[in-house]
């Protein structure tokens, strides 16, 4: 996503900032991290809008992010939503007095897997600076793609765990309203038939009758298969349970598992950033023929948002391959009406995912689309990405002229 500025509020705040007060880019993260689709849609249904009920999970996504920038009934609805339920964050990032506690509450949130209440709590702080706003944008962005990819497979497991699970408790309650049934209907039958054995001692009727049948033990093989029922149904029970525990043991274990796997992402992402850092600082003095950069000559390069500390370092990268740069910051600086005549005089667009607003993007892919050239989306919008993508072009563009070049030869006789 691009750089978007936190505006000030056009009146004397005291305290937080209101959502309608924020960029219009911070609206999508905001509304998909900080609040649930069912809750959403409550909202949605009080105001008394058309066709909510109807809706998929993506139409009611965007209708709530368009009115997240007016300031009306229907945003005033979602500040008071996202206030009621991430109260306790608020509480505790309203204690911060400066940008240095609200990094370090922020920090310590992500630790703990706590981002959506601590990502509203910054967002609206009074203190929150430009900078931290983009900061903590770019690593809810960014973990939206990398959790996602990661624990697809896990949460797929978990998933199918609990299904397993959910069928499993819904046979274990089979089970226990049977053996209910059994033992209601053993009482049953043994008190019928103490009834019958104490009238007919009383009236003595049949006496000689029921006592043979006493003593032939039809009462008693009664109660033995009675008890036999209760027996295997007492078994499978218990065998059901230590099923469920089992399972149970089991999707903990996946859980935990999957914090883990989420802790070594955070230290990966944590050196790759260092890692960025450290190529940012020490590429100045690096020979150009060293790095072993590939040559696109005779390309106009177009590079759409980005960091702004960043562009000069990656022009120098893009025209040591011998390509024409041109940068466009997707709207934020540069006027937006701009974009569309750049991306048509471009032989290649680039953009990085995590710095680059959802509006550019769609420009840079209808005109290319239109224009039928290509497009390359980079992972990041650091020096290394921007520097492989390059590389890989010009390894493409080299395998085409040298085919081409044995085409126009021919086969050797």
């Amino acid at each position: 996503m691009s750089e978007m500025p936190v505006p000030q509020p056009a009146y004397a705040e005291p305290s937080r900032r209101r959502i309608w007060q924020l960029g219009s880019g911070f609206h999508c993260s905001i509304i998909g991290t900080c609040l649930t689709t069912s809750e959403l849609r409550q909202i949605l249904l009080k105001i008394g809008l058309l066709g909510v009920d109807k809706e998929t999970d993506h139409e009611l996504h965007g209708r709530a992010v368009l009115l997240a920038g007016k300031r009306d009934i229907g945003s005033k609805l979602l500040q008071k939503a996202l206030d009621r339920r991430h109260r306790s964050a608020l509480f505790q990032f309203g204690k911060a007095r400066n940008d240095a506690e609200l990094r370090a509450l922020w920090a310590n949130a992500v630790e703990k897997a706590e981002i959506p209440g601590a990502y509203w709590a910054v967002l609206t702080h009074a203190q929150t600076t430009e900078e931290l706003a983009r900061h903590v944008f770019g690593e809810v962005h960014m973990l939206s793609h990398l959790v996602g990819a990661a624990n697809r497979a896990d949460i797929r497991r978990l998933r199918a765990l609990e299904a397993e699970n959910a069928a499993l408790q819904e046979k274990v309650t089979r089970q226990q309203v049977q053996l209910r049934d059994a033992v209601v209907q053993r009482d049953a039958t043994i008190a019928n038939l103490q009834d019958k054995l104490g009238k007919a001692i009383a009236s003595g009727q049949a006496r000689a009758s029921l006592l043979d049948a006493v003593e032939g033990g039809m009462a008693a093989q009664l109660i033995a298969d009675l008890r036999r029922r209760l027996a295997s149904a007492t078994t499978n029970c218990e065998r059901l349970e230590r099923r469920v525990n089992a399972l149970t043991t089991e999707r903990d274990h996946e859980r935990r598992f999957r914090r883990s796997v989420e802790l070594v992402e955070q230290e990966q992402r944590a050196e790759l950033q260092a890692a960025e850092q450290a190529l940012e600082a020490a590429f100045p003095a690096r020979d150009p023929v060293e790095r072993g950069l590939p040559r696109l000559a005779s390309k106009t390069v177009l590079y759409v948002g980005g960091r702004a500390h960043l562009v000069a370092k990656l022009q120098v990268v893009a025209e040591q391959t011998g390509a024409d740069f041109v940068h466009h910051d997707g709207g934020i600086d540069d006027r937006s009406g701009l974009l569309e005549a750049r991306v048509a005089r471009a032989d290649v667009v680039f953009f990085p995912i995590d710095c680059v607003s959802h509006n550019a993007v769609a420009v840079v892919k209808r005109i290319s689309r239109q224009a039928a050239k290509p497009y390359i989306a980079l992972r990041s919008s650091g020096l290394s990405s921007f520097a492989a993508a390059l590389q890989a072009l010009a390894l493409q563009q080299h395998a085409r002229v040298v085919s081409e070049q044995n085409a126009e030869i021919g086969p050797i006789s």
